[in-house]
C-alpha cells in the first residue's frame, strides 16, 4: 500500500472521550482528530491525524501515513501509524 489516502469521515476526541492510551495526549493538547481514511488502493483504515490543526481537518482531505510513537506504557514505547496532511499529493 502506498500510504496515501483521503479522509472518509472523522471525529474530534476531547475532554473525557479519550481511550486510556491517549489520555496523556488529551491532557497535554486538548482535542485531536481521529479519522477513517480511504487509502488510494481502496481499503479504509482508522487512525489519528497528526500535525494538523483539528479545526482544519475535513472530509476529502488528502493524507499520508507515517510511522509514529503512539504512547508508552510501563517504560515500553508503542509505535504505529498516524496520518498527516499530504501537501501537494
Amino acid at each position: 500500500l502506498s500510504g496515501l489516502g483521503k479522509v472518509h469521515t472523522f471525529v474530534l476526541i476531547s475532554a473525557g472521550g479519550a481511550p486510556p492510551e491517549f489520555a496523556e495526549q488529551e491532557k497535554a493538547g486538548g482535542q485531536y482528530p481521529v479519522a477513517i481514511v480511504e487509502l488510494a488502493e481502496g481499503p479504509k483504515v482508522i487512525g489519528q491525524i497528526a500535525d494538523a490543526d483539528p479545526n482544519t481537518v475535513a472530509i476529502g482531505m488528502q493524507v499520508k501515513t507515517e510511522l509514529r510513537r503512539i504512547y508508552s506504557e510501563e517504560g515500553v514505547i508503542r509505535y504505529g501509524f498516524k496520518f498527516v496532511p499530504a501537501e501537494g499529493k
